[in-house]
């Protein structure tokens, strides 16, 4: 794999394809950097999974982080 980034000076480039690339299908791909916007993964939180369960699991699931929660309080 061959991957550059280039600043062109004008808006004709000429592009080398290597000796092992040539015969073989390639992608060429043209984006200006500052136009990529990553994004941070998004905190998944229990309103992601709303509807995904049914509501005696969902119960369950609360009823077993509540006491949980509650036993990280508690002086050991």
């Amino acid at each position: 794999m061959l991957r550059t980034s280039i600043t062109p000076e004008q808006r004709d480039i000429l592009l080398s394809v290597p000796q092992e690339y040539v015969g073989k299908k390639i992608e060429v791909l043209m984006y200006a950097i500052e136009e990529i916007v990553e994004e941070l993964p998004r905190k998944v939180t229990m309103a992601d999974f709303w509807g995904k369960l049914s509501d005696e699991s969902a119960q369950k699931i609360h009823d077993n982080v509540k006491q949980m929660r509650s036993e990280w309080e508690q002086d050991i």
